[in-house]
C-alpha cells in the first residue's frame, strides 16, 4: 500500500481536519477549477454547491481552462463556466469524509471551512485503441488526487 502526502503545509492535528481521494479517475482541469471554487467556503456551502452542480443547476467557473468553454448566464464575475458532474461526484465523497472526520474529531462541521483544496495530476493509466491494418492508438486517462482541509471557525 502506497504512502500518500498532502501538500498542505503545517498541518496541526489539534485545530484541522483533512480528507482525501486518490487515483480518481476524472478530469485534473475540472477537479483544478472545483478546487479554487470551494477553497474558503463553508463545508456545509461547498457540499451544497457540488450537488448543484451534481444536478446541473449551477455551473463551476472555469477560469484558467477556459478556451472553447462556454457562456453561462448564472455565473458572476467570470463567464466561462461547466458542469463538472464526475469531478463534482468525487469531490462530495471527500467532503462527506472530511464531514465524518471533524464529527469524529468533535468539532461543530457547520463552522468548519475549508481551507485548502487541491486536484493535481496523478498516475497514468495506459490503454490502447486498436485500429486498421494492426495499428493502434493510445488512450491515456490521467487520475487525479484530490485532498482537501479544513478548520473550524
Amino acid at each position: 500500500m502506497p504512502h500518500y502526502g498532502y501538500s498542505f503545509e503545517g498541518f496541526d492535528p489539534s485545530v484541522h481536519v483533512r480528507a482525501s481521494g486518490r487515483e480518481v479517475n476524472v478530469s485534473p482541469k475540472a477537479a483544478r477549477e472545483i478546487a479554487v471554487t470551494i477553497k474558503g467556503m463553508q463545508l456545509p456551502k461547498a457540499i451544497d454547491l457540488l450537488e448543484q452542480v451534481e444536478a446541473k443547476k449551477m455551473p463551476i467557473a472555469f477560469r484558467r481552462h477556459k478556451l472553447k468553454v462556454g457562456h453561462r448566464s448564472e455565473l458572476q464575475g467570470f463567464p466561462t463556466g461547466s458542469y463538472p458532474v464526475r469531478a463534482a461526484k468525487a469531490y462530495l465523497e471527500v467532503l462527506h469524509n472530511l464531514e465524518g472526520n471533524s464529527e469524529f474529531k468533535g468539532l461543530d462541521t457547520d463552522r468548519v471551512r475549508i481551507i485548502h483544496a487541491a486536484g493535481y495530476a496523478g498516475k497514468t493509466t495506459k490503454d490502447y485503441t486498436p485500429r486498421a491494418f494492426g495499428r493502434s492508438s493510445p488512450n491515456f486517462h490521467q487520475l487525479v488526487h484530490i485532498e482537501v482541509v479544513g478548520k473550524e471557525v
